[in-house]
């Protein structure tokens, strides 16, 4: 295990097993332990295993040992051999948070009762009994490191933290102690002395006779080069390393299989690969550093292009205003003072600005500082005690930079985005302002206010804040996610879009403009027009006041005077979906012949349906029935109609056909295939016959196609 960057513990206490566990006089409880070592840490003591290899009385260290023998010597009941295990069994328990108090057992003294630690106890944790003794749990080798009278010293050396900090303070290390100005760098280290000499200083202070003859004159070492990755049990040196448990291990480890089925490779390797990764990270957001560096260097000069910019902003005003009558000089003052604020404001916001690009450049320039000396680290299981964090905490860093700094552009412009209207009139001095320039803002739509109805939808939406809108702009999609398109343009902000598809997922979007130009779109919104139609005739679509048409029941009846034959058209159109709707026979006579079907908008409405090009029709009598189209009629099928009939008929334009039914019966096959474009409803009919319509009906299921 090894300690992490930081100085504190942090203890929060909760029972083992959801209680405390009491045996005889022994006292067993469980905390949960965050520790970080402290920078520098310079000792390293030896970790106990598990109480589960080895007695908690011989492996723990001397400070441990002679505490835990202190605490006997003071009057402690002594343990039995029962307790003493249910004591090592509440250690191992799988509810174990990894740190242990205990009393009155042959584990090490605690700091539960020093003013150092009890501050940080909570709850259970600081009520713990004196004599109680912590222990952390290394997440990575799961040894034990008890916190004795040595405290967080008996956690492992931060080892690269370490090196850093001797070559940092190698230039003053190694230099000579004795000269007076700019002292030079020491040649030799005197071990009786304890004092670091130039070659100048030696032979004048310390000269190779007399009783200093006898001194020992060494060459200087630096401390990071005399430490050793070594193993803590075996005391080999550290040559490989479990990519599994994500540790060094030495030979022997290897060979007591300690690491039984794990992939191990050299130390070395791994240690080359992970710098080689750090490097390349590295190199990439040192990129980004000096891109971010130029940044900075433009916001600087931003603050005096603001000032600049304004100050002729001021001049023009001032020509302005004094061009206009004598009202408009209490508004100039007015005007002036709105720049001046509009000049701070924007400074303000650009030193932010920078200020906090500097700080992030910093802080990322001091990551790049350390990684670059923990790549000089030539002992690789120090280094990787690190490389794994650096190389993510790099990662992290790299990856927030694109949103942060990368796609940065200063928040404000340099430029004052207005001007001064004086083409006003004398009778608008009082309300004389500044026009905005800029495009305006996104609307924002108003769900609530928004419906679809039918093949229709509605959307509202609000104007933006803060902005000079000149009208709007309103697209929906084709109601497949296609491509969209511009359906209305005006001062309103709300609008209804008839004639869509049936059974249609619209999204709808809208934009603002102005003299300056369009602004950003609103966020999209979907609409859900119905699955099935309702709908009546359409007296204006039918030919209007002089068709000879008579409409009832709310347009859902027809009827007619003349003998001729009169075509009535439904309200909505169709051009996909199925769709399915009826006539009811309310009076006939046994000498005319009513026409059904779909038309084209352009039909001929002074015809029999089917008589031109733009009309798909039934038509029939008491008896039979044909199909008919352009004058074309066939396929003739027996059956016919009386007062009370229903004639239905079933638009399928997703096989593109046309089929007929009678009194719930299919008239024959498929009527028409290939039905392509748009289709209303429509009937034909003449003196002595009324229909009553039918609609927003569920399609029957048919057995032909």
């Amino acid at each position: 295990g090894g300690g992490g960057g930081g100085g504190g513990c942090l203890v929060h206490s909760h029972p083992l097993h959801g209680s405390t566990a009491s045996h005889g006089n022994s006292i067993t409880t469980t905390a949960t332990v965050h520790a970080h070592g402290g920078v520098g840490a310079s000792a390293s003591v030896p970790t106990p295993q598990p109480p589960s290899s080895h007695p908690p009385s011989t492996r723990h260290s001397s400070n441990s040992s002679a505490a835990s023998t202190a605490s006997s010597a003071t009057g402690s009941e002594s343990v039995t051999s029962d307790q003493d295990q249910a004591d090592k069994v509440s250690i191992l328990s799988e509810a174990d948070s990894g740190v242990v108090c205990c009393s009155n057992t042959s584990r090490p003294v605690s700091y539960a009762g020093t003013a150092q630690l009890q501050g940080l106890l909570q709850g259970a944790a600081a009520a713990a009994p004196p004599g109680a003794a912590f222990y952390l749990t290394c997440p990575l080798c799961r040894k034990l490191v008890f916190f004795d009278e040595g405290g967080v010293r008996n956690l492992p050396a931060y080892r690269t933290m370490e090196s850093i900090v001797d070559r940092f303070c190698a230039r003053e290390a190694l230099r000579c102690q004795m000269c007076e100005t700019d002292p030079k760098v020491a040649s030799i280290v005197c071990e009786q002395c304890e004092i670091r000499y130039c070659d100048a200083c030696r032979e004048l202070c310390h000269p190779a006779r007399g009783p200093l003859a006898k001194h020992n004159l060494v060459k200087p070492r630096n401390a990071a080069s005399q430490r050793e990755s070594v193993c803590g049990e075996h005391e080999d040196t550290l040559s490989m390393y479990c990519l599994v448990c994500k540790m060094p291990a030495c030979p022997q480890c290897i060979a007591e299989k300690q690491h039984p089925g794990h992939e191990v490779q050299s130390i070395s390797v791994t240690c080359k690969a992970q710098k080689t990764e750090l490097s390349h990270n590295l190199q990439q957001l040192s990129e980004k550093a000096r891109s971010t560096t130029e940044f900075i260097q433009r916001l600087k000069g931003m603050s005096d292009k603001v000032t600049e910019s304004c100050m002729e902003f001021e001049r023009l005003v001032t020509a302005q205003c004094e061009a206009l009558i004598q009202a408009i000089h209490d508004r100039r003052e007015y005007l002036l003072e709105a720049i001046r604020m509009d000049k701070d404001t924007k400074i303000r916001i650009l030193k932010d600005q920078q200020s906090n690009c500097t700080g992030k450049l910093q802080q990322t320039t001091g990551l790049i500082q350390f990684c670059i000396e923990a790549l000089k680290e030539t002992d690789s299981a120090a280094f990787l005690q690190v490389g794994s964090m650096l190389i993510n905490r790099v990662a992290n860093t790299d990856m927030t930079w694109h949103q942060e700094v990368t796609n940065a552009a200063p928040r404000v412009s340099p430029i004052v985005d207005l001007t001064l209207d004086d083409a006003a009139l004398v009778r608008a001095i009082d309300n004389l302002n500044f026009m905005q320039m800029k495009a305006p803002l996104a609307p924002t739509i108003v769900p609530e206010d928004c419906s679809a109805e039918n093949n229709s939808v509605t959307v509202a939406w609000h104007a933006p804040a803060h902005s000079f809108v000149d009208g709007y702009v309103l697209e929906l999609d084709d109601g497949s996610g296609g491509e969209f398109r511009e359906v209305y343009c005006g001062k309103e902000t709300i609008c209804t879009v008839d004639g869509l598809h049936f059974n249609s997922m619209y999204n709808a979007r809208v934009k603002a403009f102005n003299n300056a130009g369009e602004g950003e779109y609103s966020e999209l919104i979907g609409l859900q027009t119905a699955e099935v139609a309702w709908f009546t005739f359409d007296p204006i679509l039918s030919g209007g006041a002089g068709s000879g048409l008579v409409f009832s029941n709310n347009n859902a009846t027809v009827s007619v005077e003349g003998w001729e034959h009169r075509v009535a058209l439904g309200s909505v159109g169709f051009s996909r979906g199925i769709h399915y709707w009826e006539f009811t026979v309310d009076k006939y006579t046994m000498d005319t012949d009513p026409a059904f079907g779909v038309a084209r908008i352009d039909v001929n409405r002074n015809k029999m349906l089917g008589k031109d090009e733009k009309s798909f029709a039934m038509y029939i009598d008491g008896q039979r029935s044909w199909f008919q189209h352009n004058s074309v009629h066939e396929r003739r099928v027996e059956g016919g109609i009386t007062t009370g009939s229903t004639i239905g008929v079933l638009l399928d334009l997703e096989r593109h056909t046309l089929s007929f039914l009678v009194n719930e019966m299919p008239q024959g096959s498929v009527a028409f295939r290939d039905l392509y474009g748009v289709f209303y409803p429509a009937v034909s009919i003449n003196r002595g016959v009324t229909l009553t319509l039918h609609t927003a009906l569920v399609a029957p299921k048919m057995d032909y196609f």
